[in-house]
């Protein structure tokens, strides 16, 4: 037998075996039983796929724009919120199941910042942050400030400080242990002047004056400025502009100068606390007594006290 003729035997024979393996009731059933179990596989993929793309749609926002309102003037910008199909898909595909909490979700950023705005006054974060902020104007009332220290630390709560530059000149160990406390901390001016009544040239060297003093004694750049009993035109947010600072006001006022009672104080600011809010208050006997149990009564409402940079960052806080 030439060697073709092995070859055509070779092939008849492997064709044999192999149509009775097809005719072989038990292969089929095993062909059948990988088909059914790949038919399964893929039609609970899509399961998962489709679920995925459901929710995605109620996680959807749309990315709001820093803009100048009449009213609030500088509103911060507010990312958006995409699902992200894939990663999604990929984190819950393992499991083989839908789970809402593997959802990989996106920030969508905004087009129009802080940094494309002219200077105006921000009294609030943006509307729809569940957050708020202790604005806290430090010219006097050192007798109260550590407790106020204490309490702040004791709720893991970072609050934004503002110092007066004649006063930090004069307390330097407090200025620190308000750095070293986590708190950040802003510019209330060198010696509390009326800022709407006082020249440009003056204005200009009561910022500058206070950035260099506390700078020097707490190693931090200023960002941040608050005139004092916020007053201001609009050449003093000018010039704090041109110095790097933003001006800060504020939406909710304890009025803790008048010495009201804690309970009078707590009232004030929970019947007009709202996501975004800036609380002013100051080292007052009123706010010292008053603090904790504003902490606890706003974390009650949802809302997280943070510093004026993370209230004004355009990331969206997700569920």
């Amino acid at each position: 037998m030439n060697n073709k003729w092995k070859q055509i035997v070779a092939i008849s024979a492997i064709a044999g075996i192999s149509w009775l393996l097809v005719q072989n009731p038990y292969t089929q059933l095993y062909l059948a039983q990988l088909t059914d179990d790949s038919v399964a596989t893929m039609k609970q993929e899509d399961d998962i796929l489709l679920q995925i793309k459901d929710s995605a749609k109620k996680y959807e926002v749309a990315p709001q724009d820093a803009r100048i309102d009449s009213v609030w003037k500088t509103v911060p910008a507010y990312n958006g919120l995409k699902v992200n199909i894939d990663d999604s898909y990929k984190a819950m595909k393992k499991a083989g199941e839908f789970d809402e909490d593997k959802l990989v979700l996106e920030q969508v950023p905004a087009t129009v910042h802080l940094k494309d705005l002219d200077p105006a006054p921000i009294y609030r974060a943006h509307p729809e942050k569940p957050v708020v902020s202790f604005l806290i104007n430090v010219a006097w009332g050192n007798e109260y400030l550590q407790d106020m220290l204490g309490v702040l630390k004791k709720n893991n709560v970072k609050a934004t400080f503002f110092l007066e530059g004649n006063w930090t000149k004069k307390n330097p160990e407090l200025a620190k242990m308000i750095r070293d406390g986590g708190h950040e901390i802003g510019n209330h001016s060198y010696s509390h002047p009326n800022m709407q009544n006082i020249s440009a040239q003056a204005t200009r060297e009561e910022l500058r004056k206070t950035n260099e003093v506390i700078e020097a004694v707490t190693g931090s750049k200023m960002k941040w400025f608050a005139p004092p009993s916020g007053s201001y035109r609009d050449e003093t947010v000018q010039i704090a502009d041109s110095l790097g600072m933003e001006t800060v006001m504020w939406s909710v006022d304890t009025i803790d100068w008048q010495k009201p009672s804690p309970e009078v104080l707590q009232q004030r600011v929970l019947s007009k606390v709202h996501p975004g809010a800036f609380i002013l208050m100051h080292p007052t006997e009123s706010t010292a007594k008053s603090l904790e149990a504003l902490i606890i009564e706003i974390k009650k409402k949802d809302l997280d006290v943070v510093t004026v940079s993370e209230a004004v960052d355009e990331k969206r806080l997700t569920p």
